[in-house]
């Protein structure tokens, strides 16, 4: 497996957030984290011991010119049961480290989840079963409650990994997973796929966005709301077009069409970040991905309508709506 494998992707989102896999910030990742660093210590302690065994015996017993081979000698019962029962002690002792984290880092699911991902080539779609809200690529949960999280595919295998927060669980078609999140104080954090899905798998992140218990039901609140309605020319031009072009054969918009091909757009415009974090959500990237969505994200499965350039600005207006 592995987290990046696309060509000149860096570990870096459009806006410059890192991906910090040695910095746990919830209890579950924290676990996982602590049992990496007794790991390694208890393994450095064995390193150091052998490692300075077998330099001692070769200094301390090294052959010399004339002498006569060293006496041989086999069967010392102390000896072997030492050395056999101090590697089981140690394998007993990492093996309970290791099932105490496993309970820690991934505790049985909730009969219900709180919140349910999907993963599509190649983007994150997140609903919220008690409230209704979709979200696309930009997740938020509140600060300091355990969040129970399903995780489905739609197409082929994902890998669902945001190591400030939780262990990496696969997306398998057909199979859900289930995983919880938390985090300990407010803020963004980065999520990736770390399983090659196909041509974008390097440019599929997502966002877990943390906030305060009363930002979260704000955030929320804000969501369930409908659509924006346009109300200058060019925007109520640019919701004639995304109703004509087929565009709401893939998207999603509160009010206008159900489709779920592609992420739902209702609150587009309050996103970060475009296309899975390919670049930031701006009106001038937003113009560029719908005049080509190719040269930003090549292999997506967005077509090129060929827009002119007018179509352009009003689609982009329209969008800007969307907040």
């Amino acid at each position: 497996m592995t987290f990046l494998t696309t060509t000149s992707t860096p570990l870096f989102l459009a806006q410059g957030s890192i991906l910090r896999v040695l910095d746990p910030n919830s209890p579950n990742a924290r676990s996982i984290f602590d049992l990496g660093i007794i790991s390694t210590i208890i393994l450095g302690v064995i390193f150091v011991i052998v490692a300075s065994l077998i330099v001692y015996s070769l200094m301390r017993f090294r052959w010399r010119e004339g002498e006569a081979d060293p006496k041989q000698v086999a069967g010392n019962t102390k000896v072997e049961i030492i050395w056999t029962a101090i590697p089981c002690l140690i394998v007993v002792a990492l093996f309970a480290l290791t099932a105490r984290t496993m309970s820690l880092s991934d505790p049985p699911p909730a009969p219900e989840p709180d919140l349910i991902v999907t993963g599509h080539r190649w983007w994150w779609e997140a609903s919220y079963p008690k409230s209704g809200v979709t979200v696309a690529n930009e997740f938020h949960i509140p600060a300091g409650k355990a969040f129970s999280l399903r995780l489905e595919s739609s197409d082929v295998l994902h890998e669902f990994w945001v190591p400030e927060l939780a262990r990496k669980i696969t997306a398998v078609p057909g199979h859900p997973n289930s995983i919880w999140l938390e985090a300990d104080k407010p803020g963004t954090y980065l999520g990736i796929c770390s399983e090659f899905c196909g041509t974008q798998h390097a440019w599929m992140h997502f966002q877990i966005v943390v906030d305060s218990p009363a930002d979260f039901a704000a955030w929320e609140k804000a969501q369930q709301k409908t659509a924006a309605t346009p109300v200058t020319p060019l925007a109520i031009h640019g919701l004639a077009l995304f109703r004509d072009k087929t565009c709401v054969s893939c998207h999603a918009v509160d009010g206008i069409g159900t489709a779920t091909e592609g992420p739902n757009l209702t609150h587009f415009a309050s996103r970060q970040q475009l296309g899975a974090g390919v670049v930031d959500n701006t009106a001038e990237n937003i113009s560029r991905w719908l005049a080509d969505p190719q040269s930003i994200k090549p292999g997506c499965l967005m077509p090129d309508f060929h827009l002119g350039d007018h179509d352009v600005s009003a689609l982009t207006a329209y969008l800007e709506t969307l907040r």
